[in-house]
């Protein structure tokens, strides 16, 4: 392949040498989560939201909890014009949650802009320009002094219209688009005058908005220019420093989680991750990883379903089944050695809690391969484990303990899984907790008429001396059981002739059910058995 056509990243721009800080760091606080789904995430659907749709949405990320969201580009087209005003005039913004609006700097666009927001008592004017030198040169057709000078004027007429709008808090944010591909120093340029012609301080601070437009370098380079700019911002403490990852690269988590690192206190993304190409950087996996780590997010993931089903309902794009936290396959296992040790480490829990003395559901989670407690996303363990023909005895004896009540012995847990896997290689299917029933009774239990013992003797005796009398020599090498719904479940493993072999029953009594266990045990050394998951 042509990879000379092709430069590296240190060859596009500049970057900025520093002592780095932010290696040694933690995230120990969530940073503001500002999700750009109803614009960002808008623009890169082939069927671009409605406003029943972008209002389904706006109502989804204020239900969980988020305090400031990007509504619209109300410049950019009717539909989005018109859903700003529906906010505006609706009375659909809450209190505590502050509208952002995007506008690039011209000046008939900033002045829809404003237009859209009339009536509204708070939002943010979020001002665009894109500033690398690819982009100067080949779109915008200016030198630097030229570009300053067109976001000078742009930001200067943003700030007259609000001194206009007095009814309405307002407060600015400058994203220089492509901000990863920009020269360090032009860039500082442009954010500090901006801080001083908008005034900023504490109580009314600006934000910068650094976005990673297209990344085309490691996580690690970004995370150096956040910091650079962390500690060259003018007014630092007026400044609310914000960051905008692409995915391009694969690695837009990464670049969000280091820029943190390095001193952003704000993240643009989108649920999911939609957005143009790769997509914009994804909140709810940024957000469960704090959550894995016991940082709280400061936003509800309590029923990721819905937020799921209404995120692919409001983009009409599905969530990839593999998504983390989100996806429908994410908490659950197939093989048969992470089944085992997930089975384990659920009862293990749940003895833990026990001895604690609080519910499972509050108890220190660590179970094996489950980073996070599915429940805290409002999933239920059924779905996780399920079994296939890579599956193991640990999984399939969770399920038929589970969802059947089977407590199988551990010998009989490693032949059952052949069994299955035998029938699951045939179907080429999933095999449900129910047919997993279905085999191992079809296998393993008697299903002839009643079982009649003889007066005052135990089950083996009574069998063993009705099956002398037909010439059948039968030892009973092992016996078990347990309590079930109904009365009683009972296993056996028994030689019959030179045969050794495993039987189970179940009767409205213990000493029925172990008999019928025996009963299985001699029928399958007599005549085996071959199932079909197919079969009725």
């Amino acid at each position: 392949m042509p990879s000379h056509r092709y430069r590296p990243a240190h060859e596009r721009v500049e970057i900025p040498k520093i002592r780095r800080a932010w290696p040694g760091r933690r995230i120990e606080r969530a940073p503001l989560w500002v999700p750009v789904d109803l614009r960002d995430g808008n623009q890169a659907l082939a069927e671009p939201m409605d406003t029943p749709r972008k209002r389904r949405m706006f109502d989804l990320l204020v239900a969980m909890g988020f305090k400031e969201i990007e509504v619209g580009y109300p410049s950019s087209s009717r539909t989005d014009f018109d859903f700003v005003r529906h906010l505006a005039t609706r009375g659909a913004v809450p209190d505590d949650v502050t509208p952002v609006v995007f506008t690039a700097a011209r000046r008939d666009l900033i002045e829809q802009t404003f237009a859209s927001i009339q009536g509204m008592p708070r939002a943010v004017v979020h001002l665009y320009t894109a500033t690398a030198p690819v982009w100067r040169d080949v779109v915008l057709g200016q030198d630097r002094a030229g570009l300053h000078a067109l976001i000078r004027e742009a930001a200067g007429h943003i700030a007259r219209l609000a001194d206009a709008m007095p009814e309405t808090a307002l407060r600015f944010e400058f994203s220089p688009e492509v901000f990863n591909c920009t020269e360090p120093d032009f860039i500082l340029e442009v954010c500090n005058g901006l801080t001083r012609l908008w005034d900023a301080s504490p109580d009314r601070p600006v934000i910068h908005n650094l976005p990673a437009t297209v990344e085309i370098a490691t996580p690690n380079l970004y995370a150096d220019q956040i910091e650079y700019m962390h500690r060259h911002l003018e007014r630092r403490d007026a400044v609310i420093l914000s960051v905008h990852p692409h995915n391009d690269r694969g690695t837009g988590v990464a670049c969000a989680e280091l820029a943190v690192l390095a001193g952003a206190q704000r993240v643009e993304g989108c649920l999911f991750g939609n957005g143009e190409r790769t997509g914009n950087v994804d909140l709810v996996t940024l957000a469960l990883n704090l959550y894995a780590q016991g940082v709280d997010p400061m936003v509800d993931f309590s029923d990721i379903d819905v937020i799921r089903r209404t995120v692919e309902e409001c983009n009409r794009l599905p969530v990839h089944v593999r998504h983390p936290y989100g996806g429908d396959l994410v908490y659950t296992a197939f093989s048969g050695t992470h089944q085992d040790a997930i089975s384990k480490g659920l009862a293990h829990h749940e003895r833990a809690a026990a001895e604690r003395g609080v519910p499972v559901g509050e108890a220190p989670w660590s179970v094996p391969y489950l980073p996070i407690d599915p429940a805290d996303v409002g999933r239920t363990y059924e779905a996780v484990i399920r079994v296939n023909s890579q599956s193991g005895k640990g999984g399939i004896a969770h399920l038929l303990q589970a969802h059947h009540g089977l407590d199988l012995p551990k010998a009989l847990r490693a032949e059952f899984s052949r069994v299955v896997q035998d029938a699951t290689d045939r179907s080429g299917q999933e095999a449900t907790p129910e047919d997993l029933l279905r085999l191992f009774r079809a296998a393993y239990m008697a299903q002839d008429g009643p079982v009649t013992l003889g007066e005052g003797a135990g089950p083996a005796a009574a069998l063993a001396a009705a099956l002398e009398a037909s010439g059948i020599a039968v030892e009973v090498l092992w016996q078990g059981g347990h309590p079930a719904e109904g009365g009683a479940v009972a296993y056996a493993r028994c030689r019959v002739g030179d045969t050794s072999v495993w039987g189970a029953g179940e009767d409205t009594d213990a000493a029925s059910a172990s008999a019928r266990a025996v009963l299985a045990a001699v029928n399958r050394a007599l005549a085996g058995q071959r199932v079909d998951l197919s079969q009725g």
